[in-house]
């Protein structure tokens, strides 16, 4: 059973809607920020991002930060900017890339079902991270942004959206600057909202496609509310917190790649040979970019040639983590060969979303590294085998396309 239940969405005028949809504030570093939002002032940058407006703070986790990303929802709310549902609603939110469409239901989700792992994990979560989005949660009094939930699609969930889609005008309908459409549609209608409350109550579990320290931190901050809050009655807001919940087969994960520093004092002969002897496969591909085919094959690129780089069989072992490409690689090359032993913490490793290209991964070999490895995307059935094993993918396992646009609603505690 899940619970997903609708909500007062503090949410953009509709005037303002596109001038106020920005990229999720973890995509991009305090810099980025300030230079996407510098000729923008209804930037939900900020708000996610209020660093932007305090030049003179250096430390962005700075209590003055978190107050500021309050300041400027006040002010928005003051100025029209945003405005506040008179009553709780469901949101369909729709997105286009490249001819692709991807639609969900923007709800609320429960903080019990995220600590009881009815809402399934795939990944660890760091400790500094999480209390980022804990303090600014809390000080704002509002998840700010959705975390991106999936589940196996449902087709009468999908029969509703699609004929309320059909028979209603959409509240905003724009395309952002990098080309992803954004479509919205209000759902305040009471019967429509309890028959999508009752077939979500029928679907076994969801699952955490991106936003694993959005969830964790929303999920700490209910049960710090709780706390100062002894006789709860579980119905408060602070009890659950938002999310857009997408269909499985509308998702799109893209591969998650390396780019490596240096060979750990090798030469680029004595490297392919521990590659060889490791038990990968060499084949020389030339200049032109290569792209791994399936799975247990990588592309691998190096001195301006690509390289087809595939596993032999004995190095995919039986459990569901350890046959995981990313883990393959992890275990049997950039461990013992390159000498990266936690990803997570080696400056000499970076990682770029699928989404950039090839040729992202050879301007960064040709630039600031020396070696970029391509692996095959993992699936969402990958994901969903590893979430209901309550198991743990290796670090920059997914890479899901597109991001869900930040600053369309928030959801006040």
């Amino acid at each position: 059973m899940s619970t997903v239940r609708p909500f007062k969405a503090i949410r953009p005028a509709k005037e303002y809607a596109e001038k106020v949809e920005s990229l999720p504030y973890d995509v991009m570093n305090r810099e980025e920020a300030t230079e996407m939002a510098k000729d923008n002032p209804y930037s939900f940058l900020h708000i996610c991002r209020s660093e932007i407006d305090l030049p003179e703070v250096e430390d962005v986790y700075s209590p003055e930060v978190y107050k500021k990303a309050k300041t400027n929802i006040d002010e928005r709310l003051q100025k029209g900017i945003f405005i506040e549902e008179d009553k709780p609603a469901f949101y369909i939110y729709r997105q286009k890339m490249d001819g692709r469409y991807q639609t969900g239901i923007v709800g609320c989700v429960s903080v019990d079902e995220y600590m009881n792992n009815t809402i399934k994990k795939h990944e660890l979560t760091r400790v500094e991270k999480e209390q980022d989005r804990i303090n600014h949660f809390d000080a704002c009094n509002a998840d700010t942004e959705p975390v991106f939930l999936t589940y196996r699609d449902d087709k009468r969930i999908r029969t509703i959206v699609e004929g309320f889609m059909n028979a209603h005008d959409p509240e905003y309908d724009f395309t952002d600057p990098t080309g992803i459409g954004h479509t919205l549609w209000v759902i305040d209608d009471d019967a429509l909202i309890k028959g999508i409350t009752d077939l979500f109550k029928e679907i076994p579990a969801l699952y955490i496609a991106d936003g694993h320290h959005r969830s964790a931190s929303a999920a700490k901050v209910g049960a710090k509310r709780r706390e100062q809050n002894p006789g709860y009655t579980g119905d408060e807001e602070f009890n659950y917190f938002m999310a857009a919940i997408l269909p499985d087969t509308d998702l799109k994960c893209y591969d998650y790649n390396r780019v490596v520093k240096d060979l750990n004092g090798n030469s680029k002969e004595e490297f392919f040979a521990k590659v060889k002897a490791a038990g990968f496969d060499l084949e020389n591909m030339g200049a032109d970019p290569y792209r791994p085919a399936h799975k247990h094959e990588f592309s691998m690129y190096i001195d301006g040639e690509w390289y087809k780089m595939t596993a032999a069989d004995k190095l995919v072992p039986g459990d569901i983590i350890g046959a995981l490409d990313v883990s393959i690689l992890q275990k049997n090359l950039l461990d013992p060969i390159l000498d990266i032993k936690d990803p997570r913490t080696s400056d000499r490793i970076d990682f770029i979303g699928g989404i950039r290209g090839l040729e992202e991964l050879k301007r960064r070999a040709d630039s600031d590294m020396q070696l970029a490895i391509a692996v095959y995307p993992l699936s969402v059935d990958e994901l969903f085998a590893v979430a209901d094993g309550e198991l743990e993918m290796p670090p920059k396992s997914t890479w899901f396309e597109p991001k869900l646009g930040s600053g369309l609603f928030m959801h006040r505690l």
